[in-house]
């Protein structure tokens, strides 16, 4: 089996196996180590701190869930480790930690957060490559600016990388990102400089142009996210190879 028939053999697990009710807080090591106990894939983020280190944390801020307040990128790695969760009894972690524990008992999606600062974090995309290219495990990363996965194709091609997206039609798309580049990004158009080994799509979009294109000429496969109900499972089960899920716990196999 290669890595990418691993990485999409599972249900993958959005965030790890979060669940605030038994203070399981996403993208946390309790989180983490609840969807590798029950066979599951695990989708996690990271940001990128002061100092240029990668943090497994989704937000851009760390109010919602950490007992900090602020943006992350302007605190260093060895301050945000010392910062705990709201609930739980979990603090902030880095790549590093989160690869020490999964130690290849589950496939990673690994998905990099963007500011849309072009050049400015080539640097913290070669680092995070660097790092993984080390793990012995089943790993890939994601991202939704394309920019970032031409930095990844060019500096190591080998390490499996695919291309976040959706239909770019909410109030939030429609004001940070200009028609055109809307355009691009729902249809996929960057492929040839990205060159994408999976598609990791809106399960609202689905079916699309751009994936199902790419599925059909290149058999690049669809990953869809983020599956929270019985018709999102069926849609998923028409148009995608693989689910991002949360909300509720599928079969494993």
């Amino acid at each position: 089996m290669s890595m990418l028939q691993e990485i999409f053999a599972h249900p993958i697990a959005h965030r790890g196996l979060h669940d605030k009710i038994r203070e399981l807080i996403e993208n946390t090591p309790s989180a983490v180590s609840a969807a590798i106990e029950q066979g599951f894939g695990i989708e996690v983020d990271l940001q990128e701190t002061a100092d240029g280190q990668a943090l497994v944390h989704h937000d851009y801020v760390l109010d919602r869930l950490v007992d900090g307040t602020g943006q992350v990128n302007r605190w260093t790695a060895s301050e945000l480790t010392g910062l705990a969760m709201k609930q739980g009894g979990d603090k902030l972690w880095m790549l590093q930690d989160l690869l020490d524990l999964t130690a290849g008992r589950a496939p990673l999606v690994i998905e990099i957060k963007s500011r849309r600062a072009r050049d400015a974090q080539a640097d913290f995309v070669r680092g995070i490559l660097d790092t993984l290219v080390q793990y012995k495990g089943p790993v890939c990363i994601k991202s939704f600016d394309p920019d970032m996965l031409s930095v990844a194709r060019a500096h190591r091609p080998e390490i499996l990388r695919g291309i976040v997206s959706f239909g770019f039609h909410d109030e939030y798309a429609k004001t940070n990102y200009t028609r055109m580049d809307r355009f691009i990004l729902r249809n996929l158009l960057h492929t040839p400089r990205t060159a994408p080994h999976f598609i990791s799509y809106g399960i609202q979009d689905l079916p699309a142009f751009g994936p199902s294109i790419m599925k059909k000429l290149k058999g690049t496969p669809i990953m869809s996210w983020t599956v929270r109900t019985q018709q999102d499972r069926e849609r998923a089960a028409l148009f995608a190879d693989q689910i991002v899920f949360e909300g509720f716990v599928p079969p494993a196999g």
